[in-house]
């Protein structure tokens, strides 16, 4: 349940498939276009899956679907790879190397 104030994800097609312009791509015609979005929910009280509507940081106000409370980042750049670990070290001792024979 999500409460008046409270900082919200939304969903909401902006444009249907028939509706996307001519001059996109084919494979880009094929699929709506979706808009997912932040914002400070105005509702009194919502439900995950109500239509709702929010006022963004910046002040614009827009509807869509709930998806989700207190939305945070939840992606990585991956896992390390080890090779990498050593480049700056071995870049600097290169760099460090060649003053001496200057």
């Amino acid at each position: 349940m999500a409460k008046k104030g409270e900082w919200v994800r939304i969903y909401n097609v902006v444009l249907e498939a028939n509706e996307r312009a001519q001059q996109v791509p084919d494979d880009t015609k094929k699929v709506p276009l979706e808009m997912w979005d932040k914002g400070f929910l105005l509702e009194k009280e919502a439900e995950i899956g109500d239509d709702v509507e929010v006022e963004t940081y910046i002040g614009r106000k827009i509807k869509g679907e709930l998806l989700e409370v207190d939305p945070y980042y939840s992606h990585s750049y991956g896992k390390s790879v080890p090779e990498l670990l050593y480049i700056g070290r071995q870049l600097r001792s290169i760099l460090e190397e060649g003053e001496d024979n200057e």
